[in-house]
């Protein structure tokens, strides 16, 4: 076999998937583990999401409505945007991909920060454009960084918000400031998929700029069901933006991207916006909480506005994270990402957190980080 590979294709590092827990037991002989690495909601979806996608079983032999017609509605009624300002994706990934599929072509540029969700950089280097990626700033984005960078071919530029994996956030003096002095032909994408763990009155008004885009640049914002409605396992986001680009992100959508399960569960959840508002204060608790506890033991908890938040563990975050993984308790080292003496940690359920301190307290000891 022979096979001409575009070089651009050849040198994608794929994503890399973390263990299924049930293979981390068995490799590290464990049982009864807890993860605390990927930014999961511990107390699962709504009863009515769960109900609802039980029902919606019933029509597996028919496809899923392509239009996502009632969500769609839902969700602009929830977010009082217009349903042609809505693109739904499995998950607000894949709005990056048709992002990047409508407006990127070969040697076109694309600006991120590092570290942030690599998927943005993939996306581009498979349409063979090119990364200009800039390195975070305090761990903020560097945003008088990246305004000296943008050129005559940057098509988008890609901001987390608040940003994985230090959790922080810029606020609308930022955003405003930032946006008018970028040439109107870029399209600004602010990737909130944690916005809703920030208090509702710091957040960005991303529909004011996405309707008022004259002589300014286009604002697209990214959301998800996985964090705050604990519908990781479905794979439904979405994106905010002006009804001309959503127009063109369905030419590039395939049909059907929206499973029935998906729909169903998705739709139900917001119909349940208690259960949402209590995830959001037993989140904003258990990150006190364990903030608290984390800098009583002499470590430094990095400030946050997400569900999961830094800590300098005052030694090398690799050797605690398999020490932990012995205990039962899986963390996120940040090695990799530049901060070598740091773990992520999510919040988690109450009995979580507290293992996770007790287990954090004996490893340090064990390390002689203490």
């Amino acid at each position: 076999m022979k096979l001409n590979i575009p070089e651009h294709i050849e040198n994608i590092v794929p994503y890399p998937p973390g263990k299924p827990l049930e293979e981390l037991e068995r490799e590290y002989g464990i049982t009864d583990s807890i993860k605390l690495a990927s930014n999961e909601n511990p107390w699962g979806p709504s009863p009515e999401a769960v109900a609802a996608i039980q029902d919606s079983l019933q029509g597996l032999h028919r496809y899923p409505d392509g239009s996502s017609f009632y969500l769609t509605e839902a969700l602009a009624r929830w977010l009082g945007a217009g349903m042609d300002e809505v693109v739904l994706g499995n998950g607000s990934n894949e709005v990056i991909e048709f992002l990047v599929k409508a407006f990127v072509n070969t040697g076109d540029e694309v600006i991120t920060s590092h570290p942030s969700f690599l998927m943005y950089q993939k996306f581009v280097q498979v349409r063979g454009g090119k990364n200009t990626v800039l390195p975070l700033k305090d761990m903020e984005h560097d945003l008088e960084g990246i305004l000296e960078v943008v050129s005559e071919k940057t098509k988008l530029i890609f901001l987390d918000n608040p940003n994985n994996p230090c959790g922080t956030f810029f606020s609308g003096e930022k955003f405003i400031s930032f946006l008018n002095r970028l040439p109107e032909t870029v399209i600004l994408v602010l990737d909130e998929a944690y916005v809703d763990f920030v208090e509702p009155e710091k957040r960005i008004d991303v529909l004011s700029y996405i309707r008022h885009s004259e002589g300014v640049p286009a604002v697209v914002a990214l959301r998800t069901f996985s964090k705050a409605f604990g519908l990781a396992g479905l794979r439904v986001g979405f994106g905010l933006m002006h009804r001309k680009i959503a127009g063109l992100l369905h030419r590039v959508r395939q049909p059907f991207n929206i499973n029935l399960p998906a729909q169903a569960g998705a739709l139900a959840a917001l119909s349940d916006i208690s259960h949402y508002n209590q995830n959001l204060r037993k989140t904003k608790a258990g990150r006190m909480w364990l903030s608290d506890q984390v800098e009583q033991l002499g470590c430094r908890p990095y400030p946050s506005s997400t569900n999961f938040f830094l800590i300098d563990v005052g030694g090398d975050a690799t050797r605690l994270y398999d020490a932990m993984l012995h205990k039962g308790v899986i963390v996120r080292s940040m090695k990799a990402y530049g901060y070598p003496n740091f773990i992520r940690i999510t919040v988690g359920t109450e009995a979580e957190n507290a293992r996770f301190i007790k287990a954090l307290t004996d490893c340090r000891s064990e390390l002689g980080y203490v």
